[in-house]
Protein backbone atom coordinates (compact mmCIF):
# COMPACT_ATOMS: atom_id res chain seq x y z
CA UNK A 1 0.00 0.00 0.00
CA UNK A 2 1.35 3.01 -1.18
CA UNK A 3 2.00 6.02 1.85
CA UNK A 4 0.76 9.32 1.33
CA UNK A 5 1.56 12.62 2.26
CA UNK A 6 -1.32 15.30 3.43
CA UNK A 7 -1.00 18.41 1.45
CA UNK A 8 -1.21 21.61 3.31
CA UNK A 9 -4.85 21.92 2.08
CA UNK A 10 -5.97 19.01 4.08
CA UNK A 11 -5.88 16.50 1.20
CA UNK A 12 -4.01 13.75 0.53
CA UNK A 13 -1.73 12.62 -2.14
CA UNK A 14 -0.07 9.30 -2.84
CA UNK A 15 3.79 9.87 -1.96
CA UNK A 16 4.72 7.74 -5.25
CA UNK A 17 3.01 7.88 -8.55
CA UNK A 18 3.83 7.57 -12.26
CA UNK A 19 5.23 10.08 -14.23
CA UNK A 20 4.61 9.87 -17.94
CA UNK A 21 7.26 12.61 -19.59
CA UNK A 22 8.17 11.10 -23.04
CA UNK A 23 5.80 8.01 -22.61
CA UNK A 24 5.11 7.91 -26.31
CA UNK A 25 0.70 8.93 -27.09
CA UNK A 26 0.80 5.38 -28.19
CA UNK A 27 1.53 3.21 -25.44
CA UNK A 28 0.61 5.54 -22.67
CA UNK A 29 -2.93 4.48 -22.16
CA UNK A 30 -1.76 0.81 -21.42
CA UNK A 31 1.07 1.98 -19.37
CA UNK A 32 -1.49 3.78 -17.15
CA UNK A 33 -3.53 0.57 -17.55
CA UNK A 34 -0.38 -1.66 -16.46
CA UNK A 35 0.85 0.73 -13.73
CA UNK A 36 -2.64 1.27 -11.95
CA UNK A 37 -3.27 -2.42 -11.98
CA UNK A 38 0.25 -2.94 -10.40
CA UNK A 39 -0.95 -0.83 -7.43
CA UNK A 40 -0.05 3.20 -8.01
CA UNK A 41 -2.47 4.91 -7.58
CA UNK A 42 -1.43 8.29 -8.92
CA UNK A 43 -0.56 9.35 -12.99
CA UNK A 44 1.64 12.78 -13.28
CA UNK A 45 1.16 13.94 -16.70
CA UNK A 46 0.78 17.25 -18.88
CA UNK A 47 -0.30 19.24 -21.56
CA UNK A 48 2.97 19.51 -23.78
CA UNK A 49 3.46 15.92 -22.92
CA UNK A 50 0.92 15.49 -25.64
CA UNK A 51 -0.42 12.49 -24.05
CA UNK A 52 -3.15 13.83 -21.67
CA UNK A 53 -6.10 11.84 -23.68
CA UNK A 54 -3.65 8.52 -23.60
CA UNK A 55 -3.68 9.17 -19.55
CA UNK A 56 -7.37 9.40 -19.60
CA UNK A 57 -8.11 6.50 -21.65
CA UNK A 58 -5.35 4.33 -19.87
CA UNK A 59 -7.63 5.05 -16.34
CA UNK A 60 -10.93 4.39 -17.86
CA UNK A 61 -9.20 1.42 -19.00
CA UNK A 62 -8.01 0.43 -15.59
CA UNK A 63 -11.65 0.73 -14.29
CA UNK A 64 -10.24 2.64 -11.10
CA UNK A 65 -9.99 5.89 -12.68
CA UNK A 66 -11.79 7.46 -9.33
CA UNK A 67 -9.02 5.95 -6.98
CA UNK A 68 -6.36 7.47 -8.78
CA UNK A 69 -4.62 11.37 -8.16
CA UNK A 70 -4.29 12.96 -11.31
CA UNK A 71 -2.33 15.91 -12.02
CA UNK A 72 -1.58 17.73 -14.77
CA UNK A 73 0.22 21.05 -15.80
CA UNK A 74 -0.40 24.21 -17.26
CA UNK A 75 1.95 25.37 -20.22
CA UNK A 76 4.03 28.47 -20.83
CA UNK A 77 2.43 29.41 -23.60
CA UNK A 78 -1.27 29.62 -21.73
CA UNK A 79 0.00 31.62 -18.78
CA UNK A 80 -1.90 34.53 -18.35
CA UNK A 81 -5.45 34.23 -16.40
CA UNK A 82 -7.99 34.05 -18.53
CA UNK A 83 -6.20 31.66 -21.43
CA UNK A 84 -5.23 29.51 -17.81
CA UNK A 85 -8.66 29.28 -17.32
CA UNK A 86 -8.91 28.05 -20.95
CA UNK A 87 -6.43 25.88 -21.14
CA UNK A 88 -7.74 24.37 -17.62
CA UNK A 89 -10.88 22.95 -19.47
CA UNK A 90 -8.56 21.74 -22.48
CA UNK A 91 -7.36 19.72 -20.54
CA UNK A 92 -9.82 18.47 -18.66
CA UNK A 93 -11.55 17.76 -22.22
CA UNK A 94 -8.54 15.61 -22.95
CA UNK A 95 -8.51 14.01 -20.01
CA UNK A 96 -11.99 13.28 -19.83
CA UNK A 97 -12.34 14.62 -16.08
CA UNK A 98 -14.49 16.52 -14.34
CA UNK A 99 -11.95 18.05 -12.08
CA UNK A 100 -8.38 16.99 -11.16
CA UNK A 101 -6.51 16.50 -8.15
CA UNK A 102 -3.78 18.26 -8.67
CA UNK A 103 -3.18 20.96 -11.57
CA UNK A 104 0.57 23.12 -11.70
CA UNK A 105 1.98 25.78 -13.42
CA UNK A 106 4.69 24.07 -15.05
CA UNK A 107 7.16 26.46 -15.08
CA UNK A 108 7.53 30.35 -13.43
CA UNK A 109 8.96 31.52 -17.01
CA UNK A 110 10.04 34.65 -15.54
CA UNK A 111 10.82 36.93 -18.68
CA UNK A 112 7.13 36.55 -19.43
CA UNK A 113 6.01 38.19 -16.01
CA UNK A 114 2.62 35.88 -16.06
CA UNK A 115 2.86 33.71 -13.28
CA UNK A 116 1.51 35.31 -10.61
CA UNK A 117 -1.94 36.07 -12.53
CA UNK A 118 -2.01 32.55 -13.77
CA UNK A 119 -1.44 31.36 -10.02
CA UNK A 120 -4.85 33.61 -9.11
CA UNK A 121 -6.69 31.67 -12.13
CA UNK A 122 -5.43 28.75 -10.12
CA UNK A 123 -6.93 29.93 -7.24
CA UNK A 124 -10.21 30.69 -9.06
CA UNK A 125 -9.92 27.07 -10.28
CA UNK A 126 -9.85 25.41 -6.66
CA UNK A 127 -12.62 27.73 -5.28
CA UNK A 128 -14.59 25.94 -8.16
CA UNK A 129 -13.88 22.61 -6.86
CA UNK A 130 -12.20 21.91 -10.10
CA UNK A 131 -9.21 22.03 -9.34
CA UNK A 132 -8.97 19.99 -6.19
CA UNK A 133 -5.30 20.65 -4.80
CA UNK A 134 -3.01 23.64 -7.19
CA UNK A 135 0.48 23.93 -7.00
CA UNK A 136 3.34 25.01 -8.85
CA UNK A 137 6.54 23.11 -10.78
CA UNK A 138 9.95 24.20 -11.05
CA UNK A 139 9.28 27.32 -8.97
CA UNK A 140 12.25 28.74 -7.08
CA UNK A 141 12.47 30.55 -3.43
CA UNK A 142 11.82 34.05 -5.04
CA UNK A 143 8.83 32.98 -7.70
CA UNK A 144 7.08 31.11 -4.55
CA UNK A 145 7.73 34.15 -2.52
CA UNK A 146 6.01 36.58 -4.74
CA UNK A 147 3.18 34.41 -5.57
CA UNK A 148 2.13 34.03 -1.64
CA UNK A 149 2.75 37.74 -1.03
CA UNK A 150 0.97 38.70 -3.59
CA UNK A 151 -2.01 36.56 -3.59
CA UNK A 152 -2.35 35.19 0.08
CA UNK A 153 -2.20 31.42 -1.44
CA UNK A 154 0.72 28.91 -0.64
CA UNK A 155 1.02 25.94 -2.90
CA UNK A 156 0.33 23.05 -1.56
CA UNK A 157 3.13 21.41 -3.88
CA UNK A 158 6.44 22.35 -5.96
CA UNK A 159 7.50 19.38 -8.33
CA UNK A 160 11.08 19.93 -9.13
CA UNK A 161 13.90 18.51 -10.01
CA UNK A 162 15.30 16.38 -7.29
CA UNK A 163 17.36 13.87 -7.41
CA UNK A 164 20.85 12.54 -4.83
CA UNK A 165 23.17 14.27 -7.20
CA UNK A 166 20.91 17.79 -6.72
CA UNK A 167 19.31 17.57 -3.73
CA UNK A 168 18.08 21.08 -3.56
CA UNK A 169 18.05 21.11 0.42
CA UNK A 170 17.66 24.94 0.40
CA UNK A 171 14.58 24.61 -1.51
CA UNK A 172 12.79 21.84 0.46
CA UNK A 173 14.17 23.30 4.05
CA UNK A 174 11.70 26.70 2.37
CA UNK A 175 8.98 24.57 1.06
CA UNK A 176 9.15 22.83 4.95
CA UNK A 177 8.86 26.18 6.56
CA UNK A 178 5.48 26.69 4.39
CA UNK A 179 4.34 23.78 4.62
CA UNK A 180 4.36 22.79 0.47
CA UNK A 181 5.12 19.11 -0.33
CA UNK A 182 8.11 18.57 -2.27
CA UNK A 183 7.61 16.33 -5.74
CA UNK A 184 10.50 14.94 -7.26
CA UNK A 185 10.82 15.05 -11.12
CA UNK A 186 13.77 12.93 -13.24
CA UNK A 187 13.96 11.20 -9.43
CA UNK A 188 16.56 8.36 -10.92
CA UNK A 189 19.04 12.01 -12.81
CA UNK A 190 17.72 10.19 -15.64
CA UNK A 191 19.95 7.35 -15.22
CA UNK A 192 22.79 8.75 -13.98
CA UNK A 193 22.23 7.40 -10.27
CA UNK A 194 22.22 3.71 -12.31
CA UNK A 195 25.84 3.13 -12.14
CA UNK A 196 26.55 4.87 -9.48
CA UNK A 197 29.35 2.92 -6.48
CA UNK A 198 28.00 4.44 -3.82
CA UNK A 199 24.00 4.10 -5.36
CA UNK A 200 25.45 0.18 -6.19
CA UNK A 201 27.02 -0.06 -2.76
CA UNK A 202 23.08 0.78 -0.85
CA UNK A 203 21.37 -1.32 -3.05
CA UNK A 204 23.09 -4.63 -2.49
CA UNK A 205 23.47 -4.08 1.08
CA UNK A 206 19.27 -4.34 1.09
CA UNK A 207 19.05 -6.51 -2.13
CA UNK A 208 17.46 -4.11 -4.34
CA UNK A 209 18.20 -2.48 -7.66
CA UNK A 210 19.43 0.94 -8.46
CA UNK A 211 16.38 2.11 -9.00
CA UNK A 212 14.79 0.65 -6.05
CA UNK A 213 17.22 2.60 -3.82
CA UNK A 214 17.07 6.21 -5.02
CA UNK A 215 12.91 5.81 -4.87
CA UNK A 216 13.25 4.61 -1.55
CA UNK A 217 15.93 7.53 -1.19
CA UNK A 218 13.02 10.08 -1.89
CA UNK A 219 10.14 8.30 0.41
CA UNK A 220 12.73 8.24 3.50
CA UNK A 221 13.30 12.27 2.71
CA UNK A 222 9.50 12.91 2.37
CA UNK A 223 8.75 13.87 -0.78
CA UNK A 224 6.54 12.59 -3.48
CA UNK A 225 8.38 10.71 -6.36
CA UNK A 226 7.02 10.01 -9.73
CA UNK A 227 9.29 7.59 -11.61
CA UNK A 228 8.26 7.31 -15.41
CA UNK A 229 8.94 3.90 -17.63
CA UNK A 230 6.94 2.39 -20.19
CA UNK A 231 7.75 -1.33 -19.21
CA UNK A 232 5.87 -3.50 -17.59
CA UNK A 233 9.30 -5.03 -15.39
CA UNK A 234 10.24 -1.54 -14.45
CA UNK A 235 6.98 -0.45 -13.62
CA UNK A 236 6.57 -3.47 -10.95
CA UNK A 237 10.03 -2.75 -9.70
CA UNK A 238 9.41 0.96 -9.42
CA UNK A 239 6.81 0.25 -6.68
CA UNK A 240 8.19 -2.55 -4.94
CA UNK A 241 9.91 -0.61 -2.07
CA UNK A 242 7.95 -0.75 0.49
CA UNK A 243 9.54 -3.43 2.69
CA UNK A 244 12.94 -1.57 3.45
CA UNK A 245 14.05 1.26 4.47
CA UNK A 246 17.12 3.13 4.45
CA UNK A 247 19.35 3.86 7.66
CA UNK A 248 21.31 7.17 8.71
CA UNK A 249 24.05 5.58 7.08
CA UNK A 250 22.87 5.21 4.20
CA UNK A 251 21.47 8.52 3.58
CA UNK A 252 24.44 10.40 4.85
CA UNK A 253 26.63 8.15 1.39
CA UNK A 254 23.62 9.57 -0.73
CA UNK A 255 23.89 12.97 0.61
CA UNK A 256 27.46 13.01 0.04
CA UNK A 257 26.72 12.40 -3.95
CA UNK A 258 24.96 15.93 -4.03
CA UNK A 259 26.60 18.66 -5.75
CA UNK A 260 26.20 22.12 -7.39
CA UNK A 261 26.32 21.15 -11.03
CA UNK A 262 23.80 18.06 -10.72
CA UNK A 263 20.99 19.19 -12.72
CA UNK A 264 20.31 17.36 -15.65
CA UNK A 265 17.35 19.82 -16.61
CA UNK A 266 16.17 22.93 -17.75
CA UNK A 267 17.32 26.01 -14.98
CA UNK A 268 13.99 27.73 -14.07
CA UNK A 269 15.59 31.02 -13.65
CA UNK A 270 16.46 30.98 -17.36
CA UNK A 271 13.87 28.63 -18.93
CA UNK A 272 11.13 31.02 -20.75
Amino acid sequence: MTPSITLNDGRTMPQLGLGVWQSPPEVTAEVVRMAVEKGYRAVDTAMIYRNEEAVGEGLRASGLADQVFLTTKLWNADQGYDRTLRAFDESLARLQVDSLDLYLIHWPTPDRNLYVETWRALVKLKAEGRAKSIGVSNFAIGHLQRVIDETGVVPAVNQIELHPRFAQAELRAFHARLGIATESWSPLGRGHMFDNPVVAKVASKHGKTAAQTVIRWHLDLGLIVIPKSVHAERLAENIDVFDFTLDADDLAALAALDVPDGRVGLDPMTFN
